[in-house]
């Protein structure tokens, strides 16, 4: 249940840095939005790593490689969700990026031929078909931001993918810090060609808000990580939806139409039967093992 607790306080501190963004979205360029968080971000990251000895520990050149590929798709990820932020209401984009469990599983099976049943299999094309209402492909209903959202989902799939494949001697604040710094840095030198805007006391306000719920969130999914069983855990990410319905509907009037609803709970309800399969699949690998070892 701390687990669980932590997941969901997790999930809270990042929506409601998303709706921060959101709110400036209007007043300050996208660009030097991310810099200024970013500088914010990486100075308290790379306290809690060095609290945390990850500097001390040395890294396999192999590892290098990964992190690289990882940095590049969790920059991409970042400018296209955010992008699609700016321009759709919060709950919609939310919803959207529910798809990672299902194309993750989906890619690991075709790239690195995890086994695959049809039960999961099934499960993600529903999953899809879901993805596909909140979307809404065609003349009516269709917002072209959509496609940034996808294409954060698209990221953000080989950013998950990428940490798999990392050694289990590589610390998890050493990638988080290499992560942010890369971000700060991209979107630093980014912002040199747009207009910089002046900012007033609520802008600047608002930013280092944004800072700090995405620190506690850095920090509650390193606390989740180390607490409790991941898949009783990982369902818990699930709330961040209901975080963005309530925050775009008291901050932003935003209440998202049934069809993007049903959508919606059609994704969350896919990935949560993915993420039991996983799990149960999981438990007879570790019972085999155990009988193999007796």
């Amino acid at each position: 249940m701390t687990g669980a607790l932590l997941m969901m306080g997790s999930m809270a501190a990042f929506t409601f840095s998303d709706a921060l963004m959101k709110l400036l979205a209007s007043d300050v360029p996208l660009f030097q939005l991310l810099f200024l968080r970013g500088i914010l971000t990486t100075f308290a990251v790379t306290l809690i790593a060095w609290r945390m000895g990850a500097f001390g520990q040395r890294v396999p050149r192999r590892d290098w490689g990964v992190m690289a590929i990882r940095t590049t798709a969790e920059v991409m990820a970042t400018y296209c969700f955010l992008t699609a932020l700016f321009h759709m209401p919060l709950a919609n984009v939310t919803a959207i990026l529910q798809a990672m469990p299902l194309s993750i599983a989906l890619v690991a099976a075709l790239v690195f031929k995890e086994p695959l049943g049809w039960r999961r299999l099934t499960a993600i094309v529903v999953g899809f078909c879901g993805v596909m209402l909140i979307v809404r492909p065609g003349p009516e209903g269709f917002n072209f931001y959509a496609l940034y959202g996808l294409g954060a989902v698209a990221c953000v799939t080989v950013r998950d993918l990428s940490t798999r494949r990392l050694s289990r001697e590589v610390p998890s604040m050493l990638v988080t810090f290499v992560t942010s710094l890369s971000v700060m840095c991209v979107f630093g030198i980014a912002s040199v060609g747009q207009e910089w805007m002046p900012l007033a006391g609520r802008e600047a306000g608002l930013i280092m808000a944004a800072a700090v719920f995405v620190i506690a969130g850095y920090v509650f999914s390193i606390m989740t990580m180390r607490v409790g069983e991941i898949s009783f855990i990982a369902p818990f990410r699930y709330t961040s939806l209901l975080w963005a319905l309530v925050l775009g509907w008291l901050v932003f009037g935003e209440w998202p139409v049934p069809m993007t609803l049903l959508g919606g709970a059609i994704v969350v309800g896919s990935g949560l039967f993915t993420l039991y399969r996983e799990a149960r699949l999981g438990l007879r690998k570790s019972g085999r093992s155990l009988l193999h070892r007796r």
